[in-house]
């Protein structure tokens, strides 16, 4: 007798089962009890067989359910790294996004002479920095970095650009609001620079970020970079025509390893005032440029040396030059700005100059990074929160800016005068993300001109300044 068998759910066995009970003992009855056994057994073999079949089944299941969820793991294209804040990027690198930010929290103590300027001593706390944005890549070779200052209860557009690679890798484009390419100190972030405030030059010959397009080319011993500028953001919708610059910058590194650079660089820079004030077009309300700084090189301090707001043009020359061996640095600049007086006010074009030397020493053995073209992001040896001392950074700077060509024949030019100042402070790096600095500074004031009198000549202007810094 012959039964044929098909796959069944194990609820259906039971009426198999009976049937086959059923069928034993019709076949019982008409045949022999040898018969009825052969029987029983191919009904016994034919239940294990079944039941084979729903252990597969049951198995077979696992594993869908199991590619299933690994398929679903694998549609979330998403890889987290931490550099200082999450990085959030595609599985394949080609895009990106991290959060950015920095706080830096200031006190100033500054005596001013006020026997001289007639200016009260300072002794005040600021939020110096508050920054908060997003960096990232789209695409693999378009970059783009976004941030704001948020400090002093107002906002401010730092850093707003994109930045296409897919040229080449050396070889970048830079649209929106950015530096300009000038100047060491400039150039870099504040997070990275060795005294609170950056050379007193930089403020004063308007060194900032500005709108516009530039183009970079960028090797490991040596950097082109050249860009045309528009307005700052703070007065882009002022002018009818905007303010013209243009900005060069090259930088060679004949050693460039890590504990021993050698940097050298040059920058240019013209600009030419806006024109045609939107609320009251008149030739005495274009942009004009002044030039001035602070005392002592510290925030809060007043403005000892200042040029009447009487320039509508201007072309700055920089050099640069730095030296790592080991924990130890060398870095200076010097930088000569030409200022053309416009046709409105009377007086000769002058020549202005800044520059500094400044040295550093880690007594922790770290040493300054550097990279196309500037230092970045210190790397503590042994941070805190690992147990060590973090890095400890002895630094001194001797800053001066000259202020005073041509003052006789500028007419409310009380204080074109010079300002030397020398600094001293100490850094210490509790990891690569946070910083302690402390800050002595004290300025010498020469010169100023007004109908024969210098008004600040002979001041003394002494600060300290402290800075907890955090960033990610």
């Amino acid at each position: 007798m012959t039964i044929n068998v098909r796959f069944v759910r194990p609820r259906q066995i039971l009426p198999y089962a009976l049937l086959g009970v059923a069928l034993s003992a019709v076949s019982a009855k008409a045949g022999s009890a040898d018969q009825l056994e052969a029987q029983l057994r191919v009904m016994q073999d034919q239940i294990r067989h079944l039941q084979q079949q729903i252990e597969d089944n049951r198995a077979e299941a696992r594993a869908q359910a199991e590619k299933q969820a690994a398929k679903k793991k694998d549609d979330l294209d998403l890889k987290v790294k931490w550099k200082g804040a999450p990085e959030l990027s595609s599985k394949d690198g080609k895009y990106k996004m991290k959060v950015r930010g920095r706080l830096n929290v200031d006190y100033n103590a500054i005596d001013q002479d006020r026997n001289i300027t007639n200016s009260p001593d300072v002794s005040a706390a600021e939020l110096r920095r508050a920054r908060l944005g997003v960096e990232g890549v789209i695409a693999e070779d378009t970059k783009y970095k976004f941030e704001v200052d948020f400090a002093s209860d107002t906002t401010s557009v730092k850093d707003a650009f994109f930045e296409y690679t897919g040229w080449g890798p050396d070889f970048r484009l830079r649209v929106g609001n950015f530096k300009t390419f000038n100047s060491l100190e400039h150039i870099m972030s504040a997070n990275y620079i060795e005294f609170m405030e950056r050379a007193a030059f930089i403020e004063a010959f308007g060194l900032d970020r500005q709108v516009g397009i530039g183009a970079l080319y960028v090797r490991d011993h040596f950097t082109l970079a050249a860009g045309l500028y528009g307005p700052t953001v703070s007065n882009q919708v002022d002018w009818l025509q905007d303010m013209k610059t243009g900005a060069a910058r090259i930088t060679v590194a004949p050693i460039n390893e890590e504990g021993h650079v050698l940097h050298l660089a040059a920058s240019w820079r013209q600009r030419h005032g806006a024109q045609e004030l939107r609320t009251n077009i008149a030739p005495n309300n274009d942009q004009f440029f002044n030039y001035r700084a602070r005392g002592a090189n510290l925030h809060l301090a007043n403005r000892f040396v200042a040029t009447p707001a009487i320039f509508n043009r201007d072309t700055f020359w920089g050099l640069e030059a730095a030296y790592v061996w080991g924990p130890w640095s060398i870095q200076g600049e010097y930088a000569q700005l030409n200022g053309d007086v416009a046709p409105l006010f009377a007086g000769q074009d002058p020549t202005y100059n800044g520059w500094y030397v400044e040295a550093g020493w880690f007594l922790t053995s770290e040493t300054r990074p550097y990279k196309e073209g500037e230092f970045v992001r210190q790397k503590v040896l042994n941070p805190v929160n690992e147990g060590g001392y973090g890095a400890w950074q002895l630094v001194a700077r001797y800053d001066a800016l000259n202020l005073k060509d041509n003052a006789t024949t500028i007419a409310a030019c009380a204080t074109c005068g010079i300002q030397n100042t020398w600094q001293a402070g100490v850094n210490w790096w509790l990891n690569d993300y946070t910083r302690v600095m402390l800050n002595y500074g004290e300025s010498s004031i020469e010169g100023g001109f007004l109908a024969g009198a210098n008004r600040n000549d002979g001041a003394k202007i002494k600060g300290f300044g402290s800075r907890l810094q955090i960033d990610w």
